[in-house]
């Protein structure tokens, strides 16, 4: 993976109370670092010889979006355009379980129609990221 040409995104719904946000921008970064863990750089040492955890390699900017929005761009990501991008959503459906197992089951008996996504995290060649969010704004 060539990091220069890469970008990663998250577009998060703006109309969910901060909590939310946070757990959303933490679910879908975990999710991310399990997906494309060469992206997560190595260990480091600060001056007093303690180490830290290696960090994503380049920037994660967290976009605003609508339900609408979110659900467009989510429909969008299953075009042949997009198809080499990595992706990772989080719904409502998934916020609302309480264990893994209740998701599993939960999700086996809906279609993707009735999600609701809270967020997104979209990963891959920046001309392409940039195709579906180069005109949003930053979460703020």
């Amino acid at each position: 993976m060539n990091l220069e040409n890469e970008k990663c995104v998250m577009i998060i719904d703006e109309s969910l109370p901060l909590g939310l946000v946070a757990n959303t921008a933490a679910i879908l970064g975990i999710t991310l670092g399990k997906e494309l863990p060469e992206v997560v750089g190595t260990d480091v040492s600060d001056k007093s010889g303690r180490s830290h955890s290696g960090i994503i390699e380049f920037p994660v900017p967290i976009l605003k979006g609508s339900p609408e929005i979110l659900k467009n761009i989510r429909e969008r990501l299953y075009e042949p355009e997009f198809q080499e991008l990595s992706v990772v959503d989080f719904s409502n459906l998934a916020q609302s379980c309480k264990t893994y197992p209740e998701f599993m089951e939960r999700m086996a008996a809906e279609t993707e129609v009735s999600l609701s996504w809270l967020g997104l995290a979209i990963c891959g060649p920046k001309k392409k990221v940039n195709k579906l969010t180069g005109s949003m704004t930053l979460l703020r």
